[in-house]
């Protein structure tokens, strides 16, 4: 008899051979990703010259940042659709294999010289992300059983993944971008992602057991949207709160003084809609601690939005700072304004151990580290680091031009934020809501960090007519002071939660 184990039973390092190929997948897309995002805003307020590979579209900020702020939100919702396509027929494996194909598609559509195919691109990546990124997680954690100890430093791995190949994406795609022209920087993360999808395509002989089809049964277990919102007519103050919603939505779609106003209003419905099951759900629910704690999930996800509103002006206000304000001059070098995006990657490699340690550390002497804690806190970090570009813009005011270090100063506090924040968030809202709602609720998550992404973008286009100084300031006194508000409701919140964390115990040897 052979000792050989079946392809997805084999291990490497302590660890499923998937993980891996799950891993250079992420990194890859992530590279893609990244590396485009990048240039994005840079790309699209550049000079439209004549036979130039520096030429962009001439944009203004304002129309730079609205589409930045439209595109990142929409990468974000359709990870709804995403989910729910491979939750309920396609499964996360075939759902990761097209999203691949899809972001290859539209890198590769992106590095041709030609507004239509600008526009092109930027949908197959918006549909791509959104078949890829909910599902190649979800992915992750089949690899594992439910009570394997390994899952938490498994995800850890990928985690990094994630980080080196953005941090890999902002230095090269930057450079190329800089040194050939933005076409042959957006061609370069469209190869990176057709690595990516060789790598997975590879690699499918180790998950042969994860990602597969949803069963029947599995199916039938799910509440779908229909019926949730079959239950809102039947509630008639529910009801009337949607409608007047809706009302409202098509009102301001219709008198929104802009270009894009069309798209608010399409957001407005996409929201009312979204109040409509958050209240059906809310109605549903058993009890009172099911209640109460439905209650903090929202809360959360109010910090959520706050959150990436204030963190996302890193890949559009701050990177146009660092490319118009900023003096990048090193030893005679003009360094590239992209390369300024690796920062936030690098610092998560250098210090998530540091920070995850720090957290446990103090959680094993009985101190204060509850998600809701960690949450607020990293609001208040991340707030912090807009005190460095207050600094930044002062300096411009009074020099013309402003140091390098202030920028990297507010990315590593924005990186601290985030680490205090991101990992953690996500398992606290898996805590809180209803098991029997998990995966419309996942979709929720998802939208609350869109909308935080459009929030960025709005907040961005203002710092057109308040400058950059009042708007780094402003988001440094609201985060500081939401973060302090949170932590002053602490103890509320936490009665509220019914011991949801108090279980959790150290399960290292």
């Amino acid at each position: 008899m052979s000792d050989i184990k079946p392809k997805h039973q084999r291990e490497l390092f302590g660890h499923p051979v998937g993980l891996y190929v799950l891993f250079f997948t992420e990194m890859w897309e992530r590279f893609s990703y990244y590396g485009m995002r990048a240039l994005l805003t840079l790309y699209m307020t550049a000079k439209t010259l004549e036979n130039d590979p520096q030429s962009g579209l001439g944009w203004t900020v304002t129309e730079a940042l609205a589409l930045y702020g439209w595109y990142t939100m929409l990468v974000y919702v359709m990870s709804i659709p995403g989910g729910f396509l491979a939750d309920r027929y396609l499964g996360q494996k075939k759902a990761v294999t097209i999203g691949a194909i899809l972001l290859t598609i539209g890198h590769g559509v992106l590095a041709i010289d030609d507004l239509w195919a600008y526009y092109t691109g930027l949908g197959f990546v918006i549909l791509g992300v959104g078949m890829l990124k909910p599902n190649i997680s979800t992915m992750v954690g089949g690899l594992y059983k439910q009570n394997d100890i390994r899952r938490d430093k498994g995800f850890s791995i990928f985690y990094v993944g994630i980080n080196l190949g953005s941090f890999l994406a902002s230095l090269s795609v930057g450079l190329v971008a800089q040194v050939y022209g933005w076409h042959y920087g957006f061609g370069m993360a469209g190869i990176g992602m057709l690595l990516g999808l060789i790598v997975y395509l590879y690699g499918q002989g180790f998950l042969v057991h994860v990602g597969n089809p949803p069963t029947a049964e599995e199916k039938s277990s799910d509440i779908s949207l229909g019926e949730l919102f079959s239950q809102l007519f039947k509630s008639p103050l529910q009801l009337g709160i949607v409608v007047l919603l809706l009302a409202y939505s098509v009102y301001a779609g219709f008198t929104y003084e802009g270009a894009d106003s069309w798209g608010f209003g399409i957001l407005f419905i996409f929201l009312s809609l979204i109040t409509g099951m958050m209240m059906m759900i809310y109605k549903n629910l058993n009890g009172k601690v099911e209640k109460d704690r439905y209650v903090v999930l929202l809360i959360s996800l109010l910090m959520v939005i706050v959150f990436w509103g204030c963190f996302e002006q890193m890949g559009g206000l701050m990177n146009l700072y660092a490319q118009e304000k900023t003096n990048r001059m090193l030893l005679g070098w003009e360094v590239p304004a992209a390369w300024f995006q690796s920062a936030n990657p690098g610092f998560i490699i250098l210090f998530a151990v540091a920070v995850a340690g720090f957290w446990a550390r103090r959680k094993l002497k009985g101190k204060e580290a509850t998600s809701l804690f960690k949450m607020a806190v990293g609001v208040i970090i991340m707030g912090i680091g807009f005190a460095y570009m207050v600094f930044a813009s002062l300096q411009y005011e009074s020099q013309g031009s402003s140091a390098m270090y202030w920028l990297v100063l507010a990315y590593l506090f924005h990186t601290l934020g985030e680490l205090c924040l991101s990992p953690v968030s996500l398992s606290f809202f898996t805590k809180l809501a209803p098991a029997r709602y998990m995966a419309l609720m996942m979709g929720v998550y998802w939208a609350a960090t869109g909308l935080g992404n459009k929030v960025a973008g709005i907040i961005g286009e203002s710092s057109v007519k308040a400058g950059e100084l009042k708007v780094f300031g402003g988001l440094f006194l609201f985060a500081v002071l939401f973060g302090i508000l949170v932590l002053l409701l602490m103890k509320p919140l936490k009665r509220l939660t019914h011991g949801a964390e108090d279980q959790e115990v150290d399960m290292s040897s």
